[in-house]
């Protein structure tokens, strides 16, 4: 088994350059892939952030990558529940960071008054919620 840098996974996705891209596109279909969590988290960053792809494309590239035959993901089951929340309107990383938390009580941000309210709203767990004190 082999595990990939986010490099090689964007290539794959963006076929934005001839040479990497045919490279990137082997070592997919040749499968026997690992894919740290970490990678899973920087290649949502970089489709949506530098190459400005829209969330539900996001979305889709990361589940067709958690189904890919040969592909064995870092805590595939958070991962999963990541794509289930982006699919409620979650950005990928918040709902990736819930999903690893979900032992926990709560998840405290100062980030985002939205991302608590969307988050209570769709039912999901942990409670997100902005400390005030």
């Amino acid at each position: 088994m082999r595990a990939v840098d986010t490099n090689i996974l964007a290539r794959y996705y963006l076929q934005d350059d001839p040479e990497q891209s045919r490279i990137a596109t082997a070592i997919v279909q040749a499968g026997a892939l690992f894919v740290p969590k970490t990678v899973a988290l920087e290649l949502a960053w970089v489709l949506r952030s530098v190459a400005a792809q829209p969330a539900h494309k996001v979305t889709a590239c990361l589940a067709h990558l958690a189904g890919l035959a040969g592909v064995t993901m870092e805590d595939r089951e958070q991962i999963e529940a990541a794509l289930r929340y982006s699919a409620k309107g979650i950005e990928f990383a918040d709902a990736l960071h819930l999903a690893a938390s979900e032992e926990c009580s709560e998840f405290l941000t100062f980030d985002d008054r939205r991302y608590a309210r969307r988050a209570a709203s769709r039912g999901l767990k942990p409670k997100v919620r902005v400390p005030t004190e």
